[in-house]
């Protein structure tokens, strides 16, 4: 089974557990993922389904709990095992440890390709988990994202970018969703952005789990620096919109208005008074001034 056929009998076997199905049904659907997965780590990770197997130990009808208690205690031995022949964890379609890990040097991995200049091909990892195009593509993509700058072993970068990729899908699936691909995107974009490091650091460290990071918006993704900048640009902006607007100019080749008339300048350029208002105060004064001066 592929992982999205583990979604889909992980989802049957929640189902039929919460709707209190025969036993037989429960047993049936057990019985294919004993079967039908090969469980690796990742595998348990993404879907999620080793969590799912482990309650129905606890299910009533004893034939469905051991059968689940068979499942788990298989699955960690394959784990295990899996672990046992492979210092990253994970093995190349050859059999071989990812070459991505040469050597270990004081017990960190010894990269064959420059920190800038890696992404899942040069790392040779192999980004085929779910049978469609689309996701492994962008699985790639958030790989990519994630290993820029980075000296982590491409086991421990691919697994969470298989995370990532499971709970995009989950949020904004299925893959012809274009609002599945544009977040994809977004999500490398920022994850490759030379000023915002300490986003990869989190992602690939948990700090922000995969179900968070693939609904946080804009703003959430920028940077603390990035931020500050934009809240002392926006206080800025505010300041100065909501300062009074200069008194406008005379010429100096007008005539001097009369004093009384000036302080409507004032109250139409300040306060936002009509134009229309102002002319005629000016009128009625002018007309009273004029009619004292005979």
């Amino acid at each position: 089974m592929d992982a999205k056929q583990v979604v889909e009998k992980s989802k049957a076997l929640q189902k039929a557990t919460a709707a209190d199905e025969a036993p037989a049904n429960i047993i049936r659907i057990l019985t294919d993922l004993k079967t039908g997965v090969k469980a690796d780590e990742i595998l348990l990770r993404t879907t999620k389904i080793g969590v799912v197997v482990n309650k129905s130990k606890q299910h009533k009808d004893p034939t469905v709990a051991r059968l689940a208690n068979e499942i788990v205690r298989k699955w960690k031995d394959d784990v295990q095992k899996a672990k046992a022949g492979s210092p990253s964890g994970i093995k190349s379609p050859n059999g071989t440890a990812s070459p991505v890990l040469a050597a270990t040097l004081n017990g960190k991995p010894k990269l064959n390709v420059p920190p800038a200049e890696r992404d899942w091909k040069k790392d040779k990892v192999d980004i085929g988990k779910t049978n469609q195009s689309t996701r492994d593509g962008c699985i790639g993509l958030i790989y990519n994202g994630l290993c820029f700058m980075s000296t982590v072993p491409s086991s421990e970068i691919l697994q969470k970018a298989i995370a990532v990729e499971a709970a995009g899908f989950e949020k904004l699936g299925p893959e012809t969703n274009p609002g599945y691909s544009s977040k994809m995107r977004s999500l490398f974009m920022n994850l490759k952005n030379k000023s915002n490091p300490k986003l990869r650091e989190r992602v690939l460290s948990g700090e922000i789990p995969p179900e968070r990071f693939v609904v946080m918006d804009s703003d959430e993704l920028k940077s603390a620096e990035r931020r500050k900048e934009d809240e002392q640009l926006m206080k800025e902006n505010l300041k100065d919109a909501q300062m009074p607007t200069v008194e406008r100019s005379i010429s100096s080749s007008t005539l001097p208005l009369p004093e009384f008339l000036l302080p409507d300048v004032l109250v139409v350029e300040s306060q936002g008074t009509s134009w229309s208002k102002i002319l005629f105060n000016r009128v009625a004064r002018l007309l009273l001034f004029l009619s004292n001066q005979r």
